[in-house]
């Protein structure tokens, strides 16, 4: 077993080095811009889309998938290196991205644990020997085959503070701490992202929080907020301070939400829906003026500057999430160069 514990170590300490070396072994798949985020070329969007404007499908015919042999990999997890964030809650399977529209299905959260986290410790361990035998990853050739593994998508939500008054923008950033979450430790992410999943174990949260929205502003509450990820049957959203507060400024145009793409990390094949939310910095300022630096899952930065010198740091030279550099350089791009309105004058 310390032969375990020393791959999951190599794989927590060095996951950025680890990906930029798992990049390299699909030269044949398109990239997110200049990252090294995998896409497929029909989950680019022509324009930033709103996220209301996102059209979710359902169906019950979940494909079967490759899975490693021999034990489960988040069984591993639980007895030699379990996160202060880890339980096998439903997810929202994704099958297929045909813009505007998004299909799932049901999915477990180990389920995407045993294949990604699984692979990823494969290649820390092949990269430790100095072999290149990876006969788990072998089973997955296409990581961008969404029905061929357990792609349960996250939403990493870049957030914008904008003052209309004077033009700044700044963001949000996050260091994820690797004791805390099981995916995605020892790099900077955007912020807050989230497993797009139910807020609780129960047929009735299932069809109701199948809404990308509610995804959202739940992980605003928790990730900005502090507040637990259990939320109690029969939770209203219409009631809920928060939910209504930001809602109301969505329609009043001091928020907006887009939805920027779709990508795959090449390292742990996670799965993002690429997205930014800008808010007016009165509105910022009033819901989330009072967030401190830690939260659950690591430690967050107010105010860094969203101009080109920040999201050239983040995106070629520090250990950034693929995900997190990916939207941040499509964000840079579409929102500031292409002249896309930002929020309703």
């Amino acid at each position: 077993m310390n032969s375990w514990r020393e791959a999951r170590r190599h794989l927590n300490t060095n996951r950025h080095t680890l990906a930029q070396r798992a990049d390299l072994l699909y030269p044949g798949l398109a990239r997110v811009g200049s990252t090294r985020l995998l896409t497929q070329p029909a989950w680019s969007l022509p324009e930033p889309l709103d996220l209301h404007e996102v059209v979710l499908r359902w169906t019950d015919e979940a494909p079967p998938v490759a899975t490693p042999e021999g034990p489960a990999y988040a069984e591993a997890m639980l007895a030699h290196d379990k996160p202060k964030l880890f339980e096998n809650r439903t997810c929202y399977r994704l099958l297929d991205v045909t813009w505007p529209e998004l299909t799932f299905t049901r999915g477990m959260y180990f389920d995407a644990v045993n294949v990604g986290e699984a692979i990823g410790h494969e290649f820390a361990a092949a990269d430790l020997a100095g072999s290149d035998d990876l006969p788990l990853r072998g089973r997955v050739p296409d990581p961008t085959d969404l029905r061929a593994r357990p792609a349960h998508p996250a939403i990493s939500m870049l957030t914008l503070r904008h003052d209309r008054a004077t033009g700044e923008l700044t963001f949000v950033l996050h260091w994820r701490d690797p004791a805390l979450v099981a995916h995605g430790g020892g790099l900077f992410q955007v912020m807050p992202v989230g497993v797009f999943q139910p807020s609780e174990e129960d047929p009735r949260a299932e069809r109701a929080d199948f809404d990308l929205w509610k995804c959202v502003v739940r992980e605003y509450a928790e990730e900005f907020l502090g507040r637990s990820e259990h939320y109690g049957p029969d939770f209203d959203y219409e009631t809920w301070p928060l939910y209504r507060r930001l809602t109301d400024a969505r329609e009043s145009g001091d928020l907006r939400s887009l939805v920027l793409g779709v990508g795959v990390d090449p390292l742990t094949f996670a799965t993002d829906l690429l997205a930014v939310t800008v808010v007016e910095a009165r509105i910022f300022d009033a819901v989330f003026g009072a967030m401190t630096g830690a939260n659950d899952e690591g430690h967050a930065t107010k105010g860094v500057p969203f101009d080109a010198e920040s999201v050239d740091r983040y995106v070629t030279r520090e250990p950034m999430q693929a995900a997190g550099a990916a939207v941040l350089e499509l964000a840079w791009n579409q929102l500031l160069r292409d002249s896309v309105t930002l929020l309703r004058s």
